[in-house]
């Protein structure tokens, strides 16, 4: 739909917020990051506000890119977009391939000013940066680049380690146990704490289990209540040299399955890097999320805590083979949410602590 041309921002930064806003309205499991684009008339001679003649993003794979969707939407208000300022939430591409150079677009269309947050770290698709300063474009990058990349953290995992991006999730009562001492753990956490991370899993491409939680616990491994309407189902993956039952939860979509027959995390990410998968969550148990910890290959964990105490019962997490508490796997606070009578921690890499042990998995790997 065209823009109006009343549309107006105060300030570009104003601008790069809303193409983030804009970005994140983007298939969220799409193979190609979310880019919103935000085009902006040149500033008047007494400044104030700048006005919007074009906006758009990247609807998904071979669909045109934020910057060619922005510039359309311009030219279809019959906007004049020379000498405009582009803001971008990543740098424009310098690659044809299904659809043509971004930055190619902004030089045709005789854009003066670009204005990104998240410099292209892709190889095959970066240098717009380059090319448009050598064509005498002004170009100024890292305008709220933290934002930017907590938008692409997937993508970006995906294109500099060659690997989905990990999100542990674990559900265990307030001394870290996910069972009681007679096996039982339906239900540890709430119904407000079961809905979020069913949301949670909507957002991803694959949830992964190791062969002793599939056995124990057949789970279905897919996304239930109100999140399952609004998102393809994701792949259910099993990673363990056991064989998972016919008549198993996990199979019962054959599309969706996927067992990985190894005991190395490594291994199944590549597999499933390889299988267009940019969003992995590990359910568990213990020692598969162990495995993944050890190795170092976890980005985030989802902590729901129900306030429970134990005692006894299985841990959340096997060993981590940390015999002082100065090795310990450390982890930053980002957000607590509370969940009904639950709380959710978020948490990031600690990038100040010691170093996660990163190589090869112990020999008892993440599951019999």
């Amino acid at each position: 739909m065209p823009i109006q041309e009343s549309n107006r921002v105060e300030s570009v930064d104003a601008a790069m917020q809303l193409a983030l806003s804009l970005a994140a309205r983007g298939p969220i499991r799409d193979p190609n990051p979310r880019v919103g684009c935000v085009l902006l008339a040149p500033p008047s001679p007494g400044g104030g506000p700048r006005r919007i003649l074009g906006r758009g993003f990247h609807r998904g794979a071979g669909t045109p890119h934020a910057e060619a969707a922005a510039l359309d939407d311009a030219r279809s208000a019959g906007a004049e977009v020379r000498g405009a300022t582009a803001v971008v939430t990543l740098e424009p591409c310098s690659h044809t391939g299904r659809t043509a150079s971004c930055a190619d677009a902004l030089l045709e269309a005789g854009l003066a000013e670009v204005v990104f947050a998240v410099a292209d770290p892709n190889p095959v698709a970066s240098g717009g940066a380059a090319r448009l300063r050598s064509n005498g474009v002004r170009v100024l990058e890292g305008l709220r680049v933290a934002e930017g990349e907590a938008l692409l953290r997937a993508w970006l995992t995906g294109v500099t380690e060659g690997r989905p991006f990990v999100t542990l999730k674990l559900a265990s009562t307030l001394d870290g146990r996910v069972a009681a001492a007679d096996g039982s753990s339906r239900w540890i956490t709430s119904e407000a704490a079961r809905l979020h991370a069913h949301q949670r899993r909507a957002e991803a491409c694959a949830i992964l289990v190791g062969t002793g939680t599939q056995r124990a616990d057949d789970p279905t491994l897919s996304v239930r209540g109100p999140a399952a309407f609004h998102a393809p189902q994701p792949l259910r993956v099993v990673v363990g040299m056991r064989d998972v039952a016919a008549d198993a939860a996990v199979r019962a979509d054959p599309e969706l399955f996927v067992h990985l027959r190894t005991h190395d995390p490594v291994t199944a990410l590549e597999e499933l890097h390889l299988l267009g998968a940019r969003h992995v969550i590990v359910e568990g148990g213990p020692t598969i999320s162990a495995a993944f910890l050890r190795a170092g290959l976890v980005d985030e964990i989802d902590a729901y805590l129900a306030p429970i105490l134990l005692g006894d019962g299985a841990s959340s997490v096997a060993s981590l083979d940390v015999g002082r508490l100065r090795d310990a796997n450390r982890w930053t606070t980002e957000s607590v949410h509370p969940l009904g009578v639950d709380t959710l921690i978020h948490l990031v890499r600690d990038t100040r602590a010691h170093p996660q042990h990163v190589g090869a998995v112990a020999a008892e790997g993440v599951a019999a």
